[in-house]
């Protein structure tokens, strides 16, 4: 029996977590508005859905890399093992998707005007 891990429409609580973080934090939440509004805009892709997951995947890297190289060294410890087991949880990802449902995409606006 595997138990639901999902945290306030999050996958878990570690996701939630930091995305709150962001979220609640006008610098943070600034710096990392600007990061997605650039890898959407310097994203490549035949469609519009290809640009967004390489936009997606691109802002991932950048979250987890940036949050790893400011997490503090604790040395070798129990609290620096639970710190790392908490950050391995967090999805990147998910959070990255967020972030450029928020962002400025000019492509997805021509597209729906073609639809209509």
């Amino acid at each position: 029996m595997t138990a639901d891990k999902t945290y306030n429409g999050y996958t878990n609580y570690e996701t939630w977590a930091v995305s709150l973080w962001i979220d609640n934090d006008e610098g943070l939440q600034t710096l990392w508005t600007e990061r997605a509004q650039g890898a959407y805009d310097d994203a490549d892709g035949d469609t519009h859905e290809e640009k967004v997951e390489n936009a997606q995947n691109t802002l991932r890297e950048h979250l987890k890399d940036d949050f790893e190289e400011t997490m503090p060294d604790l040395g070798p410890s129990l609290w620096a093992d639970l710190l790392n087991a908490a950050m391995s949880e967090v999805n990147w990802h998910e959070i990255a998707g967020n972030m450029l449902e928020n962002v400025e995409q000019p492509e997805a606006e021509e597209d729906e005007a073609t639809d209509e």
